[in-house]
């Protein structure tokens, strides 16, 4: 009985490495070739290198180490495809992705294809061990996370091509947000946030703990285009008043004057989408806002932004999902947090400087991705992922 059940948990790891690796794949398929190869920022990686980075993962930490006589694919896969491992080696800077030419989008599926055979071999022939296990979980979880940013960047590669190309017009459309807004009223007192129960979490979402909130205030639902469309034409972003004197500065050197995508056509607001350019939807979520102008927009209605213990505590009370939510906390350690030895232990906790807490999901999140404990970090001036505000006060 011990051996059937252990075959059965094995055979859901494979199935469920298949899942996740063929998504990756598909998200894809509405690409030409030279769209694999772009990277217009810093911060938007070519989606060939997505595909190679997540590869790289599976191979550089299990199969190398724990596949008796594993040969890798190409020895020199280590350099271009470690995102920020120090401890794994040296590794091409993360501005010249956009520069490798090769190896080629061809190379690179061949490179897929060899790793998840060796994987399939692997899996279909060990019991693994706890820890193993544990780390395959964290591959999985890691293609996920590459999955959404796949999205976010190609969005960004397409929504700056002038042709403004769409990556699917099938792509399915948005609901609108529910008509009536209000304010959900918690009183003061002790609670506890952090994850807790059975399944997989990140290491910063570790350990569970208490925080004592003074009586607070969350909005039901996200604000809308129309209603930040009234704040751009009331001035938001001429009146230094509503900004934090870095978002100030933000404002003057990138002459901002809309969200991300928008454009000001003919008397008319159109944004980007991915389905194509598009007339503004009034009612819908308002999308790719910064920290900055999320804080803005907070202030020029008399309210601010949620902290991320209030945001949690309040998550059972309203839908969530459609966008990643600004909190008004710093992305900073739970107490008793302790990163993990080697590589592993850089994944999350040399980011807890300088990047303030999103929390939520997004229609870019994979399904089953997503939990109310997740935290989700970036700088204050990044607009290009799929983020909207919740209001607090």
């Amino acid at each position: 009985m011990i051996e059937q059940n252990t075959l059965v948990k094995e055979k859901q790891l494979l199935e469920n490495y298949r899942r996740i690796r063929a998504r990756s794949v598909e998200i894809c398929e509405p690409l030409e070739t030279e769209d694999f190869v772009v990277q217009p920022v810093v911060d938007v990686s070519p989606p060939k290198w997505h595909l190679g980075h997540t590869t790289w993962f599976f191979e550089t930490f299990i199969l190398i180490p724990n596949l008796d006589g594993y040969e890798v694919f190409n020895s020199q896969y280590n350099f271009v495809f470690n995102s920020y491992y120090e401890t794994i080696g040296a590794r091409v800077i993360r501005t010249d992705r956009g520069n490798l030419s090769r190896p080629s989008v061809a190379d690179i599926f061949q490179y897929r294809k060899y790793v998840d055979k060796q994987m399939e071999t692997f899996l279909l022939n060990n019991d693994l061990s706890d820890d193993l296990k544990k780390l395959f979980e964290l591959g999985l979880n890691h293609e996920q996370q590459h999955q959404e940013l796949l999205l976010t960047d190609i969005k960004y590669i397409l929504g700056h091509n002038p042709l403004f190309p769409a990556y699917n017009e099938n792509f399915p459309v948005e609901k609108s947000e529910p008509e009536n807004f209000e304010m959900l009223s918690f009183k003061e007192g002790i609670y506890e946030i952090g994850f807790e129960g059975e399944g997989f979490c990140f290491d910063n979402e570790l350990n569970r703990h208490k925080v004592y909130l003074n009586d607070f205030q969350i909005s039901n639902r996200l604000v809308t285009n129309s209603e930040y469309l009234e704040f751009m034409n009331d001035g938001g972003y001429e009146n230094f008043r509503h900004w934090h004197a870095e978002g100030w500065e933000w404002v003057k050197e990138n002459h901002a004057k809309a969200p991300l995508y928008w454009h000001f056509i003919e008397g008319e607001w159109m944004h980007y989408t991915l389905n194509g350019l598009k007339e503004i939807t009034p009612d819908e979520a308002v999308c790719h806002i910064n920290f900055f102008e999320a804080s803005a927009f907070a202030s020029w209605k008399g309210m601010r932004l949620p902290t991320e213990a209030e945001w949690e505590v309040a998550s059972g009370k309203f839908d969530w999902g459609k966008r990643w939510e600004w909190t008004g906390s710093a992305y900073l350690p739970y107490p008793s947090f302790a990163k993990e030895e080697g590589a592993v232990g850089e994944y999350n906790g040399k980011f807890m400087v300088n990047q303030t807490v999103l929390r939520g999901a997004s229609l870019a999140t994979p399904k089953g991705h997503s939990r109310k404990t997740y935290r989700n970090f970036f700088p204050t001036s990044l607009q290009w992922q799929f983020t909207g505000i919740r209001l607090a006060k």
